[in-house]
Order: C-alpha cells, then sequence, then structure tokens
C-alpha cells in the first residue's frame, strides 16, 4: 500500500479560560481536542461526526493549521515532497504549502467577501501565492467555473447574486482552483436545502475523481456522511471512539455512543418513535469526567469505565478501531448482530 497523504498523531488542543479584570489567572482550561490520531489515505474519503461541541470543527482547523495545536503531529505528504510535519511548521514555512490544503466552509454566504467578484475571490489564491496573472488567471478562473458547474459570464457578479447553491460552487472553485491534494469540507451541505445538497455531493464526488482529491468531512448528517464518505471517525469529548469502514460501522457499531448517534438518525416515516437510547448532557470539555469521558450517560457502563480511559484496540478480524471497555467492543464481527440501521 501507498503511504498516507496525511497522518495524524496525538493531536490535541486546550484553550484557556481566565478570569476578568487586571489581575487575570487561569480558573480552566476546555480540551477541545484530546489525543486524536488517524490516518487518511490520498483518494479516500473520511468523516468526522459526533454530537456540536465534540471537537470536530477544531480537529480540522488544527490539521490545517488555522488554530495551533497544543500538541501532537501532523504528518502531511504533498505530491512533490517528502513527509512533514505541519504542526511544526512556522508560518512563513508552511506558505509554500498551502495551495495543497484547501478547505470549502459551511455557510456559502459569509466565506465569501460581498465586495469582491466572482473573478476576484476564485482567483485570490492563485494572486496571493503569484501563480497566475493577466490572461492566465483569467483562463483559469473561468475553466474552474466551468468545471463547478458555473457560468464564465459569472466572473464580474458579486456573491449576492448567486443562490445558496451557486455561492457554495464558487467556495469549491475558490479551493480546487490550486488543485489541491486534501480538501477539508466543515458542513459543506449543511445550509442547504436537501435538493441542492445533494447536486453538490454529486459535483464533489465528480471533482474527487477529476482531480483525484482525498476528502476531510465533518457532517452531522449521517445519510450524507453513509453515502459519501470510505470511512468513519467518531468523536466523543474530544476523543476519538470509534473509527471504521462506513458499510461496518452503519451496520454493527461498537462502541455506546456511536449506537446512540445511529439510532437517533430519524427515518422517514411519521409512525415510526425516534430512539434516544441516551440520557444526560455532552461532556464538559472543561471538567471531563475520569475513566472515559462517556461513562456518565452510558446505557451499558461498568466498574471500569469510571477509572481507566479506554484506548483504541482493534476489533477482531476487521479494520476498524474502538475506545471501550465492553468485551463485546472488540469481537470478531461475525459474533454480533446487525444493529438494525439498513435503511435499504
Amino acid at each position: 500500500m501507498n503511504p498516507p497523504l496525511l497522518s495524524v498523531r496525538g493531536l490535541s488542543k486546550s484553550f484557556p479560560i481566565r478570569s476578568r479584570g487586571f489581575r487575570s489567572r487561569l480558573v480552566a482550561t476546555v480540551q477541545a481536542v484530546d489525543d486524536v490520531s488517524f490516518d487518511l489515505n490520498a483518494g479516500e474519503t473520511l468523516g468526522l461526526v459526533g454530537e456540536s461541541g465534540s471537537g470536530k470543527t477544531t480537529t480540522v482547523r488544527c490539521i490545517l493549521r488555522a488554530l495551533t495545536p497544543s500538541a501532537g503531529q501532523v504528518l502531511f505528504r504533498p505530491p512533490a515532497g517528502g513527509l512533514t510535519d505541519l504542526a511544526a511548521l512556522s508560518e512563513s514555512a508552511l506558505k509554500p504549502l498551502r495551495p495543497h490544503l484547501q478547505m470549502v466552509f459551511q455557510d456559502p454566504f459569509s466565506s465569501l467577501n460581498p465586495r469582491m467578484t466572482v473573478a476576484e475571490i476564485v482567483g485570490e489564491p492563485l494572486v496571493v501565492h503569484g501563480l497566475a496573472k493577466g490572461a492566465e488567471l483569467q483562463a483559469r478562473v473561468d475553466d474552474i467555473l466551468k468545471k463547478v458547474g458555473l457560468k464564465p459570464g459569472h466572473r464580474a457578479r458579486y456573491p449576492h447574486a448567486f443562490s445558496g447553491g451557486q455561492r457554495q460552487r464558487i467556495g469549491i472553485a475558490r479551493a480546487l482552483i490550486m488543485r489541491p491534494s486534501l480538501v477539508v469540507a466543515d458542513e459543506a451541505v449543511s445550509a442547504l436545502d436537501v435538493s441542492v445538497q445533494a447536486q453538490i455531493l454529486n459535483l464533489l464526488k465528480d471533482l474527487q475523481a477529476e482531480f483525484k482529491l482525498t476528502y476531510l468531512l465533518v457532517a452531522h448528517n449521517l445519510d450524507v456522511v453513509r453515502h459519501f464518505c470510505d470511512r468513519v471517525a467518531v468523536m466523543y469529548a474530544g476523543r476519538i471512539v470509534e473509527l471504521a469502514p462506513t458499510a461496518q460501522l452503519f451496520e454493527s457499531p461498537r462502541h455506546p455512543y456511536t449506537k446512540a448517534l445511529l439510532a437517533a438518525v430519524p427515518w422517514p416515516d411519521p409512525d415510526r418513535p425516534m430512539k434516544l437510547e441516551v440520557a444526560g448532557e455532552p461532556a464538559d470539555p472543561s471538567r471531563l469526567p475520569g475513566g472515559c469521558a462517556f461513562h456518565p450517560r452510558c446505557p451499558d457502563c461498568f466498574a471500569p469505565c469510571a477509572l481507566e480511559r479506554p484506548a483504541l484496540r482493534e476489533v477482531t478480524g476487521a479494520s476498524w478501531t474502538v475506545a471501550c471497555h465492553l468485551p463485546s467492543a472488540t469481537q470478531p464481527p461475525s459474533v454480533l448482530p446487525t444493529h438494525g440501521t439498513d435503511r435499504g
């Protein structure tokens, strides 16, 4: 196998909480991301899922160095070059690597400068990095606009003149004009109508095949994740609790939190009640409980859960990992019944 495009090792990010006033002091620390590790292969799509506040967006922002990690490594392998730890680089050293790492944001309106035309928005990365100007710049902007389903004639318009789906296509064009290796999509379709979501997801799939892209998708919509991603990482309280191929995870999830997430997904049947299996509130990242952070809400909790933090362990006979003390969590797949989440 080829080496991973991205290897995240022990990634952590904390934010200090200080008291107000002249003599401010540290009163608490929010552990937003805590010892996250995973690999992402070239051409693959990995989904990050979990409740709001679970650390998904902070994780991807640390990977892109929009935030500086508190600890850990972000090992990236650009197309022409050796393995590089993005977490250890200065801003000036990061700049040559920025074209290979791009992001599509959640809100297709606030992420676009309303004072700039489409041509200026899409072409700005090329200008910043000194890669094109004049006629060449215009030609590359027109070409990428066509590839995302827009017309070159749209280049002189401003963002307010477009629909939400068209604005997201502009954001995708801005990300792809640099021909990146890795694209992070942070809730890229959550602000769009359902029919438009399908169009954008199909577009992203087509562009992935054409440009050989690798996607890291942050999402709440598990149906989107199920049909779009090759593998899924489930996060809770800043930690990955389960990482598995998509089909296996949806068929027979191992971690109690993953089971609860899947059980809460609404079915297109008004007479079928939702199964909310987990009581209580998500863990407070400034006061995480000892042991497994999920144990105060876990219906299967037993003594070791409150005492020892579970490490990610491989499931016997399968290619996924689970952070759970339950003996059944790592049994061979053939031993466990399916979870019943398949909708056909």
